[in-house]
């Protein structure tokens, strides 16, 4: 064989991506491309790969805005990509970090969020993580005290927006992507930032890992071991997680009584299980085992709330609320038909607006009006949404408030034209 065919190319690419993820070849594909070194190998290993087997493929770079050579870089890409014949989407964010702000934790969660936004259903995002990156993100969490997911480091596959995102280098070092790049005389990127002491990473590669890697040849493979066993006890954990869960969750909230009996150990880990399936990063456990006792001993008419800088739990009625801290309020319009709803009146201006206090109306007819503040304690809407919820005004009479009541006196019946009130993505209120 010949040394291309024995060494890193396109032939293993395609293997490692089918050892992760057997659906690959049929869905599209977008690359993360920052401009480097690992992106721009895997770019070229793609591209030659898409020549062959027709694959649907792009590539993705965000530009971060953080230094002036930005704009070179992103140029770049596109010469790339349009050397390899693929289409190129730049996404341009202006970062500001605040003082004090991490400008690595910054970077990261945006470009994650811009790449997540960008991919379309079942759209595979493949990134160039590889194993010596798997060796600085296990000793990283190390350092930040991580617990078993944290150190289970990147996995090769998960969920990312509407697709999945894929790391398929995690068994390639980069000494092999480096020569693949001298092979096939290919250019690249790099950013100043991945070698600053200042930052995490950079002071690893220049301090630490050299040191490492002298007493230790092999730390990458034997530490990326490490975390392939870490990740195999952080998925029995959440196994755990989702089996506790049928007993105590009752859609997508706990059951204070039910989660009482479980051993403190299983409580923490069922709550951290449930704050990500709720797409939350989770405070630490430390955190949140200090916060249940406040949860369970509370009065019944007490509030007592955990906050973080990702989210926060609240207790309502026996039971807890996660919610993210940027929570948005659904989309709500009143849409024209013949289905019940808000009965139109010609020069009467229709106005949706929030809750000052001492709003009332009349769902049932014949019966008395009622002060919105005892229809919400009735229904079980939760303390903190009741001032979000979306009041249709007709004039200057409350005629409906959300989805959930209309007013006696403004109500169409069935078959006649209507306004009628539609919550899309409406948040957990119960």
């Amino acid at each position: 064989m010949t040394a291309t065919e024995t060494g890193f190319g396109p032939k293993r690419v395609a293997n490692l991506l089918a050892a992760i993820d057997s659906g690959w070849r049929e869905a599209h594909i977008a690359v993360a491309l920052s401009g480097g070194l690992d992106s721009t190998v895997l770019l070229h290993a793609l591209a030659a790969l898409a020549a062959r087997e027709s694959l649907v493929l792009r590539a993705l770079h965000v530009d971060h805005g953080l230094q002036p050579e930005s704009a070179a870089w992103a140029e770049a890409c596109r010469t790339a990509c349009g050397a390899a014949g693929i289409p190129l989407e730049v996404i341009e964010l202006g970062l500001a970090p605040l003082r004090g702000e991490s400008v690595e934790a910054l970077a990261r969660e945006a470009r994650y969020a811009a790449l997540a936004g960008q991919l379309v259903e079942g759209e595979r995002l493949v990134t160039a993580h590889h194993r010596d990156d798997q060796l600085e993100t296990v000793l990283i969490q190390l350092m930040r005290g991580a617990g078993v997911a944290g150190l289970a480091a990147m996995p090769a596959r998960a969920r990312l927006g509407r697709g999945w995102q894929l790391r398929p280098l995690l068994e390639v070092n980069r000494a092999e992507l480096a020569e693949y790049a001298a092979r096939n005389g290919l250019a690249w990127q790099q950013d100043p930032m991945n070698d600053a002491l200042r930052f995490d990473r950079g002071y690893l590669r220049a301090r630490v890992l050299p040191a490492i890697r002298e007493r230790w040849p092999a730390a990458s493979v034997t530490v990326g071991r490490s975390a392939s066993h870490l990740a195999e006890a952080s998925r029995l954990l959440g196994g755990l997680a989702a089996a506790d869960a049928g007993q105590v969750m009752e859609e997508g909230r706990l059951s204070l009584a039910a989660l009482c009996v479980l051993p403190r150990d299983r409580q923490v880990n069922l709550l951290r299980w449930w704050l990500r399936q709720e797409g939350l990063r989770p405070p630490p456990a430390a955190r949140l085992a200090a916060a249940l006792p406040g949860f369970f001993t509370a009065r019944p008419d007490g509030a007592p709330a955990l906050r973080w800088d990702a989210g926060e739990v609240r207790r309502y009625r026996g039971r807890l609320y996660a919610l993210g801290l940027e929570a948005g309020t659904g989309s709500f319009r009143l849409v024209a038909g013949q289905e019940g709803g808000l009965r139109l009146e010609s020069g009467v201006d229709a106005s949706i607006r929030y809750r000052v206090g001492g709003e009332s109306l009349r769902p049932h007819p014949g019966r008395p009006r009622k002060r919105l503040k005892d229809l919400c304690q009735e229904a079980g809407i939760v303390p903190w949404m009741r001032d979000r919820l979306p009041l249709v005004y007709l004039g200057e009479q409350l005629a409906a408030v959300g989805d959930l009541w209309i007013d006696a006196d403004f109500a169409a019946p069935a078959g006649v034209a209507a306004l009628k009130p539609v919550w899309d993505a409406r948040p957990r209120i119960y």
